[in-house]
């Protein structure tokens, strides 16, 4: 029996399947594996029995990935699965930043005792003019899952879409609409955009990225939109843009004290992938991941290690190290293999930065001291008998 621990409300309504071989744990004390959504783990005492975190969600800046990668715990996330959800978000935020929408509605409740309240709206509905997205030129920053989509919908509404993201997957490169114009430097991105929309993870080189610099590159009057990560725009460049009219409006999903006095700003509860679809997909990827990789090892959208499949666990055995990516690691472990006598089927090594992962079948099982040594090797962080 495998044993998961789950952390946060994982799906509406509160169902959690991951079939038979698997129980769930009030504590994570004894846990094989941890299924969760937003929760901080950065100083969590996680247990030593936690092979692997599972985050129901794109973004893993809650888990700290490189210090679970050093304990061989592999965390993985669920890309791709609420993309849909954010997509619509964004949609609605460039219609409602455009259109005057939400400040009419105010207005018509705010005069709802009016007995002419028919005549007077018709009077007052020049205050709430909007413009029209065809033919607007929106910058898309990052297309991968959701950017991709994005851009693919605004080329839709009629809209010149121009994209910039230089470490676009094949992938997403094959789903991207011929008429999305790539360009290559931020800057070129930017320049005369009438909006311009965040789709990037909050990583080193990305963080303020959107500053005061960019800012002056857009029309004047631009709409920005952030349902990426709060940390991707310089609050302080975006708060003057707004007030100095460079921007006339700010859509994100991150209420921060800073966001929420900032006038002309439309500030959602970080609900990009606020729907009940966006959650029962993310969780669904979440589990297959779990659970091919507990009962399998392979690895599938991990954050801390490589992609790696050896398919469903055939053989008598199979062994997986997660260890250091350093010289000579293959050469450490077939040797302790050939002292064991141990035939080897299949072996496969995947690097990904400072992490490697191997995995090996094997006719018989090993003897435990066989098992023991794998674990001496210096640079190995985890021994993993799968079967």
């Amino acid at each position: 029996m495998r044993h998961i621990k789950t952390i946060d409300d994982i799906t509406k309504d509160g169902k959690v399947e991951f079939g038979e071989g698997y129980d769930f744990v009030p504590d994570a004390d004894g846990a094989d594996a941890i299924l969760m959504r937003s929760t901080n783990l950065h100083g969590y005492d996680l247990p030593e029995s936690v092979r692997a975190i599972a985050r129901c969600g794109a973004g893993v800046n809650n888990i700290p990935v490189k210090e679970y990668a050093k304990r061989g715990v592999v965390v993985f996330n669920s890309p791709g699965a609420n993309s849909n959800a954010v997509k619509e978000l964004v949609l609605a935020m460039l219609i409602l930043s455009s259109r005057g929408v939400v400040q009419s509605m105010d207005w018509v409740r705010a005069h709802a005792d009016d007995e002419n309240i028919l005549v007077d709206a018709e009077k007052a509905k020049k205050a709430f003019v909007g413009h029209e997205l065809k033919g607007k030129r929106i910058g898309v920053v990052g297309l991968g899952n959701v950017g991709s989509k994005v851009a693919n919908a605004c080329v839709d509404l009629g809209m010149q879409v121009f994209g910039y993201d230089p470490f676009i997957s094949v992938e997403h490169a094959w789903v991207l609409s011929r008429e999305v114009q790539r360009v290559g430097t931020l800057e070129d991105l930017c320049r005369n955009c009438d909006y311009l929309t965040l789709h990037v993870p909050s990583k080193a080189d990305t963080i303020s990225m959107i500053d005061a610099d960019v800012l002056g590159l857009l029309k004047p009057g631009a709409i920005l939109i952030n349902y990426a990560r709060e940390t991707i725009v310089d609050e302080d460049a975006v708060d003057a843009a707004l007030h100095g009219g460079r921007l006339s409006w700010f859509a994100t999903d991150f209420a921060t004290p800073k966001t929420v006095r900032m006038p002309n700003t439309f500030i959602t509860t970080h609900s990009g992938a606020g729907t009940g679809e966006a959650e029962a997909n993310c969780a669904d990827m979440a589990i297959s991941e779990l659970k091919d990789y507990l009962e399998n090892g392979n690895i599938a959208n991990s954050v801390n290690y490589p992609a790696c499949s050896m398919g469903k666990a055939r053989a008598a055995s199979r062994i997986a190290c997660l260890h250091a990516n350093v010289p000579n690691m293959i050469g450490q472990i077939t040797a302790i293999l050939a002292k064991d006598n141990a035939n080897v089927q299949r072996m496969v090594n995947e690097s990904a930065g400072e992490n490697a992962y191997t995995m090996f079948d094997t006719d018989e099982h090993l003897e435990n001291a066989t098992i023991e040594a794998l674990k001496a090797i210096p640079a190995i962080y985890r021994v993993r008998v799968i079967k």
